[in-house]
């Protein structure tokens, strides 16, 4: 057997080792933030669905130990009164613009596009993809926006960017009609059965791609032919990716151009940590989490190496991994 196998295969067998050890760091107090918007609902039906979809990422919030921030639950008398978007652009304005620690942004209920501009639909004024855009330039954090509406593809082509997941409902501006992918991905994030890589863990990932699924089995099942087809980008070029892509969480495409596939950075993100994640502070699982990702661009670029060359490069990025996990001894 090759050297630097053995030597590998030690590293992997140190770092499940200290996993399992119950000597990790004490749990930290900072957490993730979920801000869930519910939109207007049109009718009672409707509304119904969308609260029911917020109740969902609470109850997940509060498995993962994560703030939850609600806005367009406030119950109103009159609902021209009412200006979601000030609440919502605030709210943005409020957060820490510089940290390790996530935000997630949760879009749930009804959208609009008319050829040039696409909005999602609030109590009071609608907000606009520019407009979130730009509420969301000066923060310089790890981002993910689940935007489940309809006509919801044009806010993942503008809000795409660095250290960002975008996931659209739709793959565009035109799938008009009402949106299911809201209460299923809303279910699937708390949910254990959709950790398809067993970790323990759901990521927004897997959350993704089981609520993909679910979609195209509801119209399967109805018959009917399917109006919404969601898209996940987190590599920055703003064209996203749909669930048909993947075999298990992997890619089993390239897109052309040199962008590296979407998904290994959603892969990354976790509402409900396992026991084992909530022991890393946020510095330490930020580090990780680069080197995973240097992992993964080696191990795709692998035919670019000799055999020697790849499995020294291999040794070096999984001993730094283990030396994370030695300092929560």
């Amino acid at each position: 057997m090759r050297k630097t196998s053995v030597t590998i295969i030690l590293l992997l067998i140190l770092f499940t080792s200290l996993c399992q050890q119950k000597v990790f760091a004490s749990e930290s107090e900072e957490k993730q933030t979920v801000i869930v918007v519910v939109g207007a609902g049109g009718t009672p039906q409707y509304q119904a669905q969308f609260t029911l979809s917020a109740s969902l990422w609470e109850k997940a919030c509060s498995q993962g130990n994560a703030n939850y921030i609600s806005i367009g639950l406030q119950p109103t008398d009159n609902t021209n009164d009412v200006n979601d978007l000030k609440i919502l652009e605030q709210t943005i304005n409020n957060l820490e613009k510089e940290s390790n620690i996530p935000i997630w942004i949760v879009l749930i209920g009804h959208g609009t596009f008319d050829g040039r501009t696409a909005k999602f639909n609030l109590r009071g004024p609608d907000v606009s993809s520019d407009k979130l855009t730009k509420w969301l330039e000066p923060i310089k954090r790890p981002v993910a926006i689940i935007n489940a509406f309809s006509s919801s593809a044009p806010f993942l082509n503008k809000l795409s960017g660095n250290n960002r997941v975008i996931i659209s409902a739709t793959k565009s501006g035109y799938e008009l009609s009402y949106s299911r992918f809201n209460q299923y991905i809303s279910n699937a994030i708390g949910d254990l059965s959709s950790d398809l890589d067993k970790d323990g863990q759901t990521s927004l990932l897997e959350a993704f791609l089981a609520a993909s699924r679910q979609v195209d089995e509801f119209y399967s099942t109805e018959g009917r032919l399917a109006t919404e087809h969601a898209l996940i980008d987190d590599n920055a070029d703003s064209l996203g990716t749909s669930a048909d892509w993947y075999q298990g969480i992997k890619p089993s495409k390239q897109a052309m151009g040199t962008s590296s596939p979407d998904g290994y950075r959603a892969n990354q993100f976790c509402l409900i940590p396992s026991e084992i994640e909530r022991k890393l502070s946020p510095e330490l699982r930020a580090k990780r989490d680069s080197i995973e990702m240097e992992i993964i661009k080696l191990r795709d670029s692998k035919e670019q190496y000799s055999e020697d060359e790849y499995f020294s490069k291999l040794e070096t990025l999984s001993t730094k991994i283990a030396n994370i996990y030695e300092q929560l001894d």
